[in-house]
């Protein structure tokens, strides 16, 4: 096994489900950390689906790390309670989803217009729990309104352990290129460790993210979608420039199947294939 660099395996909802994650620490090694989809509270309750893939005997990976989603402190600390409960030493707050459906709620990107309730979210969160608690960001909101150095101020004095922030605003979407120089804003005005999140693809890109930047570690999103051999790939490249070949066909179709039996035991063939 490799040794384990500062590379973490960022939330995709729908996506980094418990099964891709289990799987993944099954065949590869070197991943610092995991985060599971957002966890958030739907008419008072939470999503059967949500708590149950976070709980702890269902994962299999190192170091897993919830993230919760919520619009106030109340709904926060509550999330967090439940964090808590199933034994969590960290947690993460979700500031960067940019899906219409949360931030309509006040919620992911939305937070970004609102640094004070940002700001105490976290406040409140660090006081209540003596956990670290991290924030996932954008660099804003659109392109009038980059204000990720400010937001960053503001979570690391509240009292924030570190950053990930995702080089585009949330008009931005996934489109265009990531705005490193951005990022390298947000690494200079902090003194807590950012990690830089957007266009790492491989070893190369990870490493020239590293460097233009000075963040601490890389966050690896949708490079990872059918692609688990990235993280292995973008390991070896960091640790001594190697790159590695392209996974065959027959381990792809072997981590496909493995994938597959997996889902399929979790939530049933019907939905598995459909979500394959």
């Amino acid at each position: 096994m490799q040794k384990t660099l500062p590379i973490h395996f960022a939330p995709l909802q729908g996506y980094t489900d418990v099964i891709y994650r289990n799987a993944h620490a099954a065949c590869f090694g070197g991943i610092d950390t995991y985060y599971t989809p957002f966890v958030r509270l739907e008419k008072g309750g939470f999503r059967h689906r949500d708590v149950r893939g976070i709980e702890p005997g269902n994962n299999q990976v190192s170091h897993l790390i919830p993230q919760l989603i919520a619009p106030s402190t109340e709904k926060a600390e509550k999330i967090l309670s439940l964090f808590i409960e199933k034994g969590y030493k960290e947690a993460d707050i979700n500031m960067g989803c940019p899906m219409q459906k949360i931030v309509r709620n006040g919620e992911g990107s939305a937070l970004m217009k609102n640094v004070s309730l940002a700001a105490d979210i976290v406040s409140a969160m660090v006081k209540a729990v003596s956990i670290p608690v991290t924030v996932k960001m954008r660099i804003g909101w659109d392109e009038g309104s980059i204000n990720c150095v400010e937001l960053a101020k503001a979570v690391e004095e509240a009292g924030a352990a570190a950053i990930t922030v995702h080089g585009r605003t949330r008009k931005e979407m996934y489109m265009g290129h990531a705005h490193w120089d951005v990022i390298r804003q947000v690494v200079d005005a902090v003194s807590i460790p950012v990690f830089g999140n957007g266009d790492v693809v491989d070893g190369p890109s990870a490493k020239r993210l590293m460097d233009e930047t000075g963040c601490a570690g890389v966050a690896v999103g949708r490079a990872a979608w059918g692609n688990p051999w990235v993280f292995e790939s973008i390991n070896a490249y960091l640790e001594n420039g190697t790159i590695l070949p392209d996974p065959t066909p027959e381990e792809r179709l072997d981590m496909a199947e493995l994938h597959l039996k997996g889902l399929a035991a979790w939530k049933g063939e019907y939905v598995a294939v459909r979500e394959m």
